[in-house]
This record gives structure tokens, C-alpha cells and sequence, in this order.
């Protein structure tokens, strides 16, 4: 992986960690190369007595 392939790889990863506040990020590797990133969100909600 070349110096600028590894800096834009990580101000992705930088980006999706800022926006992040529960979930996960997962690399997709094909090869020995990362060709895809993805974010898996979670949503906390609070309970709701009346349900």
C-alpha cells in the first residue's frame, strides 16, 4: 500500500470514528488489499414506559 493510499485510508477511518457512537467499522480485504470499508450503527434507545 503507497504512503497516500494509507493516508487516505486512514482520514476515512478518522471520519467514521468521529461520527461513530456505538457500532462498528469493518475492513473488507480481496487479496491483501482493503477494498471496502463499512460502518455498522447502532441506535440506543431509551425506554419507553407505556409500551
Amino acid at each position: 500500500m503507497k504512503a497516500d493510499e494509507k493516508e487516505e485510508l486512514i482520514a476515512h477511518l478518522e471520519k467514521m470514528m468521529e461520527t461513530l457512537k456505538y457500532g462498528s467499522i469493518t475492513l473488507v480485504v480481496q487479496d491483501g488489499k482493503i477494498v471496502q470499508i463499512e460502518k455498522n450503527e447502532k441506535v440506543r434507545l431509551k425506554p419507553n414506559k407505556h409500551r
